[in-house]
């Protein structure tokens, strides 16, 4: 009894440090599964169990395929050949679209939002259209095309591994796709035709009004050539800038908020501002307001704006501005901060970094060599360096492989995890991805938090967690019918992801649904579809899915936009995956 109410507390506590942020993911599964190896609730083996897993390792050989083809720029290239020309907004969604969805079935949907998230962007101001209409689309899009294949997606490979882990036959390469088509041009259909009536339309004229929508936080220090030194907020008029709002004052390391007009201004005296993105550069044009950087340096040489969100995986998460060794990181500076509904009040340095947080970067000519790709998702048009030609080719070689080993394992000549291996092999020896290539395409965190999701599923099994939440979900359905079940497995999955990873979810969700598909002697496959469509399927918030979160900021979204185009989707997600799950494997 002590395993099942220790089990459940400790759950129940992880599943809150991961809805509130406190800590990375990657440090907080990792730490409950060893709470639960300490504490004798599983043992060491079923503790790293997950690090040999099927599912697990050919995501890892997944990610390098994935990143090969698009650091080549072919699949960039492929789509701004689609937005040449100037559309209405239904037809260039539906140009764009039904490709992306295809092209998610095949590569890891993130890497294809970072590269179009700027090309949208930037056609939207070329042709006066508002971003807001393209960009959430673009998102929902690849999360409906990687439910079509088991490559899709991470979700459908761990709970594929999982199958095979507990003596079950797993998924075929296309089995998903009974119900990753049917949903997808559902979806499709109402990307198109019904979201741009729900989405807003925030850019009437430029993409600046976009950007004004978000608050952005920078700071400037006054030196002695500030005309108005010891004169007051008002008798300096800093309280009629254009565009930006006086937060705080932050005088010999002690803040004065909130500041009033009568607030004298001293040398010396850091100034923290919110407001308009395009208005912070216009601050240095006040003779003796200097802005600052992150950490006070000088701005690099030949520098550029870049704006960038803090990925789910970036190093810098949890960290103060000035602890990240930022400007020798990056050969960038921090200009300003934006939080989506925060206005913060803190100096530029003193900002602990969030998933999300949108920075406005100075950046230097190093900055796109020094940048890993779990650093930051682009919200707007950075350099890349490419050989044009190199690359191309290596690109188009790596599709081909792609295609190749999707036919070998279609026809069953090879299990998944060997076409996998064998493809990243000739792609390392033929050169066309270097080691280091591969160290920065391999997302680390991500496999860690998979491998470690194991161990913690066995915990619900072992300590009686996952019988007892499935003898609740049976007797509250079951009089109902076993369609009622499946739905009950989707909404309970959704809610999951939500609140954490979508791995993490799928396998903490997985032995629960085994253990139903026991009671009740149902297919343990057909209740595993359900487990790995649901936790994809994060439509309703901008915090459940990364793709989501790349596309927050750059659109000037806010929570409620998605809640208003993804509760729709979501519904239709659910009820047609229950019904063609019930038709097909029932």
């Amino acid at each position: 009894m002590f395993e099942f109410y220790f089990t459940g507390a400790v759950l129940l506590l992880m599943m809150s440090l991961l809805t509130l942020e406190i800590a990375k993911p990657e440090i907080i599964i990792p730490s409950t599964l060893m709470v639960f190896v300490m504490s004798g609730i599983i043992s060491v083996k079923e503790a790293v169990s997950g690090f040999s897993n099927e599912g697990m390792l050919t995501i890892g050989l997944l990610f390098i395929i994935a990143g090969t083809i698009q650091k080549s720029g072919i699949v960039d290239k492929l789509f701004q050949s689609l937005l040449k020309r100037s559309f209405s907004t239904k037809k260039a969604l539906i140009r764009l679209l039904p490709p992306i969805s295809l092209l998610s079935a095949f590569i890891n949907n993130t890497p294809i939002v970072i590269a179009f998230t700027p090309i949208i962007k930037k056609w939207c101001e070329d042709h006066n259209l508002s971003p807001s209409k393209f960009l959430i689309p673009l998102s929902y899009a690849t999360i409906l095309g990687g439910m079509i294949t088991l490559i899709g997606t991470s979700t459908n490979l761990v709970v594929h591994g999982l199958l095979l882990e507990n003596g079950q036959k797993g998924f075929a390469f296309f089995e998903l796709a009974k119900v990753g088509i049917p949903i997808t041009v559902i979806g499709l259909f109402y990307l198109i035709f019904l979201a741009p009536y729900l989405l807003p339309d925030r850019m009437p004229k430029s993409l600046k009004e976009v950007n004004s929508l978000r608050e952005f936080t920078g700071e400037a220090m006054i030196t002695k050539d500030f005309p108005h030194l010891e004169k007051t907020i008002r008798e300096a008029k800093l309280r009629n800038l254009k565009g930006l709002f006086l937060v705080s004052i932050i005088r010999n390391g002690e803040p004065i908020a909130p500041v009033s007009n009568s607030s004298t201004l001293l040398e010396g005296d850091r100034l923290i501002f919110t407001g308009d993105i395009t208005t912070f550069a216009d601050l240095q044009q006040n003779r003796g307001l200097e802005l600052q950087s992150s950490i006070g340096e000088d701005f690099p040489k030949k520098h550029k704006l870049v704006e960038v969100v803090i990925s789910h995986h970036s190093p810098l998460l949890h960290k103060k501005i000035k602890e990240t060794n930022f400007r020798s990181r990056y050969d960038a500076a921090v200009i300003a901060v934006h939080r989506q509904n925060h206005r913060l009040k803190t100096k530029i340095g003193d900002t602990i970094l969030k998933p999300g947080d949108i920075l406005l970067l100075v950046a230097g000519q190093d900055f796109s060599k020094r940048t890993d790709s779990n650093d930051f998702y682009f919200t707007s048009e950075h350099s890349r360096i490419i050989n044009s030609l190199n690359d191309g080719r290596t690109g188009l070689y790596a599709v081909i492989l792609l295609g190749l080993m999707i036919s070998l394992v279609t026809l069953g000549i090879f299990p998944m995890v060997s076409a996998m291996a064998v493809t990243a092999i000739i792609l390392t020896l033929f050169k066309m991805v270097n080691p280091k290539e591969i160290k920065d395409f391999i997302q680390w965190d991500v496999l860690l938090i998979i491998a470690c999701s194991f161990g913690i599923g066995y915990a619900l099994t072992n300590s009686g967690v996952a019988s007892f939440i499935a003898d609740l979900l049976i007797k509250s359905t079951a009089p109902i019918g076993v369609l009622a079940i499946i739905i009950c497995v989707y909404l309970l999955t959704n809610i999951f992801t939500e609140m954490m990873t979508n791995s993490a979810a799928a396998v903490l969700m997985f032995p629960i649904v085994m253990e139903v598909a026991t009671t009740m002697s149902v297919s343990p496959s057909a209740l595993a579809v359900a487990v790995a469509i649901a936790a994809s399927a994060s439509f309703a918030t901008p915090i459940g899915y990364q793709t989501n979160l790349i596309v927050y900021g750059p659109g000037g979204y806010r929570f409620i936009d998605f809640l208003k185009a993804g509760l729709p989707l979501s519904f239709l997600t659910m009820i047609t995956t229950s019904i063609l799950i019930y038709f097909f494997w029932m």
